[in-house]
């Protein structure tokens, strides 16, 4: 064997026992009784190969506080179109940044890979009641994206409160909060009419619900591919005929605000927000790892992702190879507006178990030390531009100690980062 031989052998030596590695962790991990696509080539990910070396960042306002007739914008949930345009929808709320009261949903689109986006329009409005947590997911296979939202009217509100001289009672009773749907065919340039979905998609032991928020997906691989899937509060929320009828399953409690990816083995992951006291028993994301068939076991602490009790978002980059990525402000010293900072972006070869890299988010101009005390972080959205190149939604706040919500104003920023940015 000459040298360039030896060299080539060695070099393929890793590849071939992480090979063999990933193939006996699938076969040895039964969390459900669902059989795994055990014929699915996973090569590893090998973060040193580079490939071309160009770095990609790049930050824009989408939504800006105070413009465009809203107080302040919130809850992003971002797509890309079937012909390769960014979608960005948000809560504008009308008159205070509060969760309750006037708040429709609207959008934005970019047909640059988010360097600029268009006109603000809004998407639904109905007199002063509150349009909140929109939840996207785009259908590849019939080119029609589909937008899940929570709605109540404006007479009342999650836990009580007033604003303006008006109270807002909470939320008492099943049907208070509602599940609507929307779509569009063309790219997101035009949308139907809601359509109520609450007596088939909100168990009748619910009384306060949301959607997502964020982003949902759609199987690509394996006997559900083309299934689409809605990560909602306790429950997945999924269709098997592109939309026609939707159906849920329930999941086990202690989490809400969830987000859901698809693993190399054929299972799904999800990726949640605790509640309070689960919150409280150990501060970090709690995950849950099953199917629509086989269900899910209870959510547990994933000790690698530090969490402020906030949302965050997991993206299926690709499978060949193997790679998701991950972001949510890496924090757990509190769990209010202050601690929804240091936003992390992460990436795992290995479908979560563990991120092989991380980076924290960077804005022009402004100092690292400096993006928590000035509010830079929140609440997020991801979506794939292609395997090499992410775009992401992430909340601002004006002033991230004000006492009360009714004294902040919220921003919606875009960043468009590709992985060598994240390894560098």
């Amino acid at each position: 064997m000459n040298n360039k031989q030896h060299i080539a052998k060695i070099r393929r030596l890793p590849l071939v026992i992480g090979l063999v590695a990933l193939a006996m962790l699938s076969c040895a991990d039964k969390d459900t009784g669902m059989v795994y696509v055990t014929d699915f080539d996973k090569p590893v990910y090998n973060p040193d190969d580079e490939g071309e070396n160009n770095i990609i960042k790049e930050t824009v306002r989408v939504f800006e506080q105070a413009t465009e007739g809203y107080h302040s914008y919130r809850i992003p949930s971002l797509t890309a179109a079937p012909n390769g345009d960014l979608i960005a929808f948000a809560e504008g709320r009308k008159l205070t940044s509060l969760d309750y009261g006037d708040i429709d949903i609207v959008v934005k689109i970019s047909s640059d890979k988010g360097k600029t986006w268009g006109a603000l329009k809004t998407v639904v409005s109905e007199g002063e009641g509150t349009w909140g947590n929109s939840t996207v997911v785009t259908d590849f296979k019939n080119n029609r994206i589909w937008l899940f939202m929570s709605w109540n009217s404006d007479s009342h509100s999650q836990h009580g409160g007033s604003f303006n001289g008006k109270d807002y009672p909470a939320v008492s009773q099943w049907g208070d909060r509602k599940v609507y749907t929307i779509y569009s065919d063309d790219n997101g340039q035009h949308w139907s009419e809601p359509v109520d979905r609450t007596a088939d998609l909100v168990p009748l032991d619910f009384i306060w619900d949301a959607v997502g928020p964020g982003t949902g997906i759609q199987i690509e691989q394996g006997p559900n591919e083309g299934r689409l899937i809605i990560p909602a509060g306790e429950r997945n929320i999924y269709s098997d005929d592109y939309g026609q009828t939707w159906k849920f399953q329930r999941l086990p409690k202690n989490t809400f605000e969830g987000s859901v990816v698809e693993l190399s083995s054929g299972l799904l992951l999800r990726n949640d927000r605790a509640v309070a006291g689960t919150w409280n028993r150990g501060r970090y994301r709690y995950v849950s790892k099953g199917s629509i068939e086989g269900g899910f076991p209870a959510f547990s602490a994933d000790i690698n992702l530090i969490d402020p009790r906030a949302q965050g978002s997991i993206l299926r980059l690709s499978f060949q190879p193997n790679l998701i990525a991950f972001i949510n402000p890496a924090r757990n010293d509190g769990d209010t507006m202050p601690y929804r900072c240091n936003m992390t972006l992460r990436l795992s070869s290995d479908d979560g178990r563990s991120w092989f890299a991380s980076k924290q988010l960077n804005y022009p101009g402004i100092a690292q030390d400096d993006l928590c005390a000035l509010g830079y972080g929140g609440y997020t959205s991801m979506t794939k531009i292609n395997q090499e190149e992410i775009g992401l939604l992430v909340e601002h706040v004006t002033d991230p100690t004000a006492g009360a919500a009714v004294d902040r104003k919220h921003s919606i920023d875009f960043h468009y980062v590709n992985l060598n940015w994240i390894k560098q």
